[in-house]
């Protein structure tokens, strides 16, 4: 992309315009020094998008794109994005969405080389409400002005920062890929003579296809009258079945809570659910009313305002509120009584869950870490800060979400970098496990992920990578009562189905090891058997150990050369 974008390519105008296209306009221009002013009328991408016609006036962008990039060019121009006037409106009116609107006005000038931002906030509303709906070419028949000026070297620069971010994200997962390799080649040469060892994994139980027990579904609701949060929730039952062991039926069954992400809800991680029940587990998944897909979806059409920054505070005391409640109805609710032990307890989370879930494990947020982050200056790619600096809204800090009967948590696509920095995670002094996925965009995995992972001070830590996977890799297809968030296809990533072996598995092994004492799962938390259940179309990689430094010296191996821009030849007339 630096290179298309430094050869002024029309690749330049394709990423600006899916960013923060406009409405009305007639022509788009950037200044370029020391060559002048360039520019190209709406007219001549329409025609592109339309008929393909390349006019004379868009061959000297075309000239310079490779046939591919001009039929991407010609994709995006004719893509509808489906989305109401009432849903970006909604968006582009709250906090978050005003920051990203204002910060892409940056780049995106009016006539007068004023800041945008008024201009696309209104495009965008006016596109959506157009009969074909919102599209790049409406947008700019629509910005408010009768051209748009983009900030090209402002642009420029952001593209070569953006390149050098995901150059490195690349760089560390090739790394720590390698880094895994030796680990397996190492453990294999120490234990050659020792089949059971080395984990032939061939000869032991396949935790990818579901144990001995059979399940049932409990549905619940609680009602946490001093917070007004009422919060229904399934708990997954095990039952013994023609060939589940009589040493198996013990109980009462160690308990897993899933806490979801933003605008998801109880049936995200079902799959996930029914797995652990089928091993003796017993599983709660509730629904966070401040931020599940119900909420979201009044958001989204006008009947409720914003997510607020007290859900950082609810989503953890949502589930130490459950975890109370149970601990009455196993002493007095005939469906659970003597079912759980309430003692020892695991947590999942995903996304915003992920925070949820560390910070029931002892993470503390980070005031003076998010009042660093949060600077309106900072320019970050990293779309996970947006909500994190929210908490910095909060007038009372709570340091009192930790839950001691949770021993361990597992937390898929966490937000952590801000919220919790060095000093927070480090607080945590039970197992973890985290998971990151190297497409993801909205936590990025070098910054949520992998640094966060060399901050945990816990030695019994596990880093779980998935290649090519996405925030959305892990979670189940949407339902028609969940899909709020209208998703590109391109950001849900490859074929799901090995994303939910990987997780599947890697759960079995982490609670049997870490919640049960059951020493012979160790050797299914190693890297080889990662290698070993690992698919072409999402590699799995996982680490036992990652110190800052090793890190630090995988990102510096490489020298990132500096911003530096292709001359070009003289530009047509206006």
């Amino acid at each position: 992309m630096k290179k298309f974008l430094r050869s002024l390519s029309l690749g330049l105008l394709s990423v600006f315009f899916t960013a923060a296209p406009g409405l009305g306009a007639e022509r788009i221009s950037f200044f370029y020094p020391p060559f002048g002013e360039f520019s190209l009328s709406v007219d001549a991408l329409e025609a592109f998008a339309k008929e393909g016609e390349i006019t004379d006036e868009l061959a000297f962008y075309a000239s310079r794109a490779n046939p591919e990039q001009l039929a991407q060019l010609r994709e995006l121009l004719q893509q509808r994005f489906d989305v109401s006037p009432t849903l970006v409106s909604q968006v582009t009116y709250s906090p978050i969405g005003e920051d990203l609107i204002r910060r892409m006005g940056d780049l995106l000038l009016t006539e007068s080389r004023q800041n945008g931002f008024y201009a696309l906030r209104g495009a965008l509303i006016l596109a959506a409400a157009e009969p074909e709906g919102l599209t790049v070419l409406n947008l700019l028949r629509r910005f408010p002005s009768p051209r748009v000026r983009i900030n090209f070297t402002a642009g420029l620069r952001i593209v070569d920062d953006l390149s050098q971010v995901l150059e490195k994200r690349d760089q560390a997962v090739s790394w720590l890929q390698q880094e895994a390799l030796r680990a397996t080649l190492a453990t294999a040469a120490l234990n050659k003579e020792d089949a059971n060892a080395q984990g032939d994994f061939s000869q032991q139980p396949d935790l990818r296809s579901p144990g001995e027990f059979s399940w049932k579904r409990l549905e619940f609701t609680f009602n946490d009258r001093s917070r007004d949060r009422t919060f229904p929730t399934d708990i997954y039952l095990p039952e013994a079945n023609s060939t589940t062991s009589q040493e198996s039926l013990s109980s009462p069954f160690p308990l897993i809570v899933i806490s979801h992400g933003v605008a998801s809800d109880r049936s995200t991680l079902a799959y996930l659910a029914e797995h652990l029940a089928s091993y003796g587990f017993a599983v709660a998944v509730l629904e966070h009313p401040g931020s599940n897909a119900e909420r979201v979806q009044r958001y989204l059409t006008g009947l409720a305002g914003p997510l607020e920054a007290e859900e950082f505070i609810d989503r953890p005391l949502d589930i130490t509120f459950l975890l109370d409640e149970l601990e009455i109805m196993t002493k007095t609710n005939p469906l659970l009584l003597g079912k759980l032990n309430l003692q020892q307890v695991g947590a999942i989370g995903h996304s915003f869950g992920g925070y949820t879930v560390l910070t029931l494990a002892g993470a503390k947020i980070n005031f003076e870490q998010l009042q660093q982050d949060c600077l309106p200056s900072n320019s970050t790619f990293n779309l996970s800060l947006f909500l994190q600096c929210q908490v910095t809204e909060l007038n009372a800090p709570n340091d009192q979400l930790q839950d001691d009967r949770i021993k361990a948590v597992l937390a898929i696509n966490p937000l952590t970098s801000s919220i919790f920095g060095e000093t927070g995670m480090s607080q945590i002094q039970i197992p973890v496990m985290l998971v990151g996925s190297s497409q993801d965009i909205a936590t990025p995995i070098l910054s949520e992920q992998v640094r966060p992972f060399t901050w945990l001070t816990n030695p019994n830590k596990y880093l779980a990578l998935i290649e090519n996977a996405t925030h959305f890799s892990v979670i189940a297809e949407p339902t028609s009562e969940n899909d709020v968030l209208p998703i590109p296809a391109a950001l849900l990533g490859p074929d799901r189905a090995p994303a939910y072996d990987y997780v599947r598995s890697l759960s079995v092994a982490f609670w049997k090891t870490h919640l049960l004492n059951r020493p012979e799962y160790r050797s299914y938390l190693q890297p080889s058997y990662a290698k070993y259940i690992s698919q072409d179309s999402l590699k799995l990689t996982l680490l036992q150990s990652l110190s800052a430094d090793q890190l630090n010296q995988a990102l510096n191996a490489a020298n990132f050369p500096a911003s530096t821009a292709s001359q070009l030849p003289e530009a047509p007339g206006n």
